[in-house]
């Protein structure tokens, strides 16, 4: 008999107890000696020796953080049943795995229901591993795997996703695929399979995202392909060699994500435009006809559209003229077509625009003024057109690439562009008849972003005006203006020298003076309200304040002192977990939020600039971007834009920013408009609404999806809460502090494993070891949760009044939810400003968000989906 020890509640004393009273003194201290001895290692044929023996073989090792002598259960990324018995959930991404699968490993793990192996270096799988049939989730993607797909596929007809993306797969995809009639995501994308369109997948009715992008395949599209899929949601096809027609797809009535890009489908467009599609891609295919009545076709919900990209194909026509109805488009890209000679669309009335693309469009005229509109606008091309007259001044403040090359523009190139186009990521004025400065530029620039134009100043670059032959006789008149000038400008400096030397003693002490003033000396010694931190510099001006988009600005910790009036308690706006943060100007009147990281950190300053400036290479439009840094002694500083709107503690909970006393604000108001549902006509009342609530989470939402699952290596917050969401200028939710706990390395765990009150995971509170849990993305998660019920309900996590067995937030709406009584928890501000309904399947999603078990809880990609379902309806 072996009594297994990692089961608390097995075997029982009085059953251990019962069965020694049965034994001889030999069997007693056997027994003891088994039931007492350490577990050295996984007993044979079980869960956990075939998960141990699949990593050892794989290379994996226990310097890696694997104790292989522990329960398996207890393993990072190992999930077991209730019993405690068998492993249903593995999750080995990213741990270096290499090599093939052997057998008689993970393919003994009969009741294994989700599988990822995703981001290793995986070259093959054995034959054992098609008898997985509980799988439901089977991530192979990021590795190496060069087989053919086989058809045992089909042995999983419990699946519900399978990814094998970015691997080396070839030849057909199986037939048996239609055996995976549960299957709801299909990615195969990014490998080399080459048969015609799998028609096998047109059994599997429940998928709703399929990606078969970047492979080879060929053929047409199946007959009945978009009835087949009625809850199809995304599909991804772009860069095979798939041929068609936009009928194709005129049955696929739940799709919101279409991208067929870099195909061979032909014919007009007009069928493709239909509910409820938010991103089109149709760029790089031999789609023909006149795209301006595509807007005419009173079925499409023009307003939902975020992503349309028509560019090189052969449409023809007029570029639609009259986009007012799409006001929620941020990306146009129409580039590359046969459209007729047209002026330039009225694009002015997308706000929301952030990349325009119209080169190559057969555009005359002027630039239009009111393109400055668009102070969203990060990309204009305007490039191969016939475009005219001057450039506007386009005073876009986030552009960061220009293209108006090959066109007929003429004149000055406006000094305010000329000042921002040095700081943007890539610009092109060439072959235009523009005149321009050119000393400000390097040879380098000019011959990329001026071709046409010559290197004196000012000067047009027109060929024309420098091949006129010189008159007679002038050049003898020019060697005389030179000779009186000459003269004229010797005779001036001797009369300035004589003056210059009785001045030269009180222009020495000038100078000193000047000197000493801008020499301030340091250490430098700074006190907040609840703690005194140094800046460890001796001289002020030779400490760099790097900013990223000016990197010509020489600003130094001096110009940090004068903007936040030498880090006076006036200026400060809130002291976080990481030190206090400023508000400030910087010269050219950039505004800031200056955050002093005031822990020691474990970095050198090498190692903090490198990953400070990676920090600020991340950017989401909801994270608040990172716009520079100074590294002052053991002190680093993060820069920030200022966000002027506060953060959602403030709004929520607190009086609004910069306001010391309820009469300030008790009488402002918010009300919504027509436009977007905000208006902003006071500081109190923002959040009155549940659409403006909702938006505050699907942002947040956005912003942490983004940082878990589109970051490499993946960005874990360790701190989300209300006062770490920022309102910018355009009331868009932005989530601060991002990133930054690695740079004190593990010095900080203990203090960020304690999180602040309210938002800390259950798992922190039950330390394993005696020691605190590393942070991981399920912990940002429940960190989101409290927040989203904080939208929801207007209550604190704690402090608020809660039922004494409840105590705080989590537990009291959890309660109510667990009995159907979520609504009673719902704020009374927001009642009645939207669905009721919806703010219930809300508190849901934060019930799901705040489970007690990590495993329990949704990812971040999941709730924006969740988020998305719920998203109350904008009226026009």
């Amino acid at each position: 008999m072996f009594f297994n020890t990692d089961k608390s509640s097995a075997v029982g004393l009085s059953s251990l107890l019962a069965f020694l009273d049965l034994q001889g003194q030999r069997s007693c201290i056997l027994v003891l000696a088994l039931f007492f001895r350490p577990l050295v290692s996984q007993q044979p044929n079980t869960d956990g020796y075939f998960v141990a023996d699949f990593l050892k073989k794989m290379g994996l090792t226990s310097s890696q953080g694997f104790n292989f002598s522990a329960p398996v259960c207890t393993w990072q990324g190992v999930f077991c049943d209730f019993k405690q018995e068998n492993v249903v959930k593995l999750v080995a991404s990213g741990l270096g795995l290499s090599g093939l699968i052997p057998e008689t490993t993970i393919g003994k793990l009969g009741k294994l229901q989700f599988l990822d192996l995703s981001n290793n270096k995986i070259t093959g799988l054995p034959s054992d591993f098609w008898s997985l049939g509980s799988l439901k989730t089977l991530n192979l993607s990021y590795n190496q795997i060069s087989d053919n797909l086989a058809s045992n596929i089909g042995n999983f007809g419990h699946l519900e996703t399978l990814d094998l993306s970015c691997n080396n797969f070839s030849g057909n995809i199986p037939e048996a695929m239609s055996s995976l009639v549960r299957l709801q995501v299909l990615k195969l994308d990014q490998n080399g399979f080459q048969s015609s369109f799998p028609s096998g997948i047109m059994n599997c009715h429940s998928l709703v995202s399929i990606d078969l992008s970047s492979n080879q395949l060929t053929g047409t599209l199946p007959d009945g392909f978009g009835a087949a899929f009625p809850k199809l949601k995304s599909l991804n096809l772009a860069g095979n060699k798939i041929s068609g027609r936009a009928s194709d797809f005129a049955m696929v009535i739940s799709t919101t994500y279409l991208n067929v890009s870099g195909n061979l489908f032909q014919g007009p467009v007009i069928g493709i435009f239909q509910d409820p599609l938010e991103v089109i891609d149709l760029s790089q295919n031999q789609f023909q006809g006149h795209i301006s009545k595509v807007h005419f076709n009173s079925s499409f919900n023009w307003s939902r559209l975020i992503h349309l990209d028509l560019s090189e194909n052969k449409l023809s026509g007029e570029i639609f003229q009259n986009l007012i109805k799409a006001q929620n488009l941020k990306h146009l890209n129409l580039a590359h077509n046969q459209f007729s000679a047209q002026r330039f669309p009225e694009i002015n009335v997308l706000s929301r625009l952030e990349y325009l693309n119209l080169s190559k469009t057969n555009l005359v005229g002027p630039i239009p003024t009111e393109i400055s509109r668009l102070s969203s606008l990060r990309t204009l091309d305007l490039s191969n057109n016939h475009l005219s007259s001057k450039i506007p001044h386009l005073s876009i403040k986030y552009l960061l690439i220009l293209d108006v090359s090959c066109n007929n523009l003429s004149g000055d190139i406006p000094s305010l562009l000329l000042q921002k186009v040095q700081w943007m990521e890539r610009y092109n004025f060439s072959y235009n008849n523009l005149t321009l400065c050119a000393s400000e530029f390097k040879p380098k620039t000019l011959k990329t972003a001026f071709i046409g134009a010559l290197n004196s100043c000012p000067i047009a670059a027109n060929p024309d005006l420098f091949s006129r032959k010189a008159p007679k006789h002038r050049g003898f008149k020019i060697a005389m203006a030179l000779t009186l000038s000459m003269v004229c400008l010797l005779v001036g400096l001797l009369l300035l020298a004589f003056g210059c030397r009785r001045k030269n003693r009180m222009w020495e002490v000038k100078q000193n003076s000047y000197k000493e003033e801008q020499n301030i000396s340091g250490p430098f010694s700074f006190q907040t309200d609840s703690t005194t931190w140094v800046a460890d510099v001796k001289l002020a001006t030779s400490v760099p304040v790097v900013i990223f988009e000016k990197p010509l600005l020489n600003f130094t910790f001096a110009d940090l002192l004068s903007a936040t009036s030498d880090f006076d308690r006036g200026t400060l706006l809130a002291e976080g977990r990481f030190g206090p943060v400023y508000r400030g100007f910087l010269a050219g009147g950039i505004h800031v939020a200056v955050k002093v990281l005031v822990h020691g950190s474990t970095m050198t300053d090498q190692e903090a600039a490198r990953e400070l400036e990676y920090l600020g290479r991340i950017k989401h439009p909801n994270l608040v971007p990172l716009t520079g840094y100074c590294l002052a002694g053991e002190q680093r500083i993060a820069i920030y834009d200022y966000m002027e709107n506060g953060n959602l503690q403030n709004l929520l909970h607190d009086l609004p920013l910069g306001v010391q006393t309820t009469e300030d604000w008790s009488t402002d108001t918010w009300e919504e408009d027509d436009k977007n549902g905000i208006q902003n006509v006071g500081s109190e009342g923002l959040l009155t609404t549940w659409r403006f609530r909702h938006k505050i989470a699907l942002g947040t939402a956005r912003a942490l999806a983004f940082l878990h699952h589109g970051c490499s290596p993946p960005i874990i917050h360790r701190d989300v809460k209300a006062s770490s969401v920022y309102l910018d200028s355009d009331l868009e939710p932005r989530l601060s502090d991002f990133g930054l706990a690695k740079i004190f390395g593990n010095g900080l765990e203990d203090e960020i494993a304690h999180g602040s009150p309210g938002y800390v995971p259950p798992e922190f509170l039950q330390p394993e070891n005696g020691s605190p849990r590393t942070p991981t993305p399920k912990s940002d998660v429940y960190g989101f949760g409290v927040v989203l019920f904080e939208l929801i309900t207007g209550k604190k996590p704690v402090e608020d009044d809660y039922p004494e067995k409840d105590g705080n937030l989590v537990s009291w709406v959890r309660g109510l939810v667990r009995k159907n009584q979520g609504s009673t928890a719902i704020d009374p501000k927001i009642q009645g400003t939207g669905p009721e309904q919806q703010m219930e399947e809300a508190l849901k999603i934060a019930y799901l968000c705040t489970a007690d078990l990590p495993s329990k809880r949704p990812s971040m990609q999941q709730i924006v989906g969740l988020l998305k379902d719920i998203e109350p309806v904008t009226h026009q």
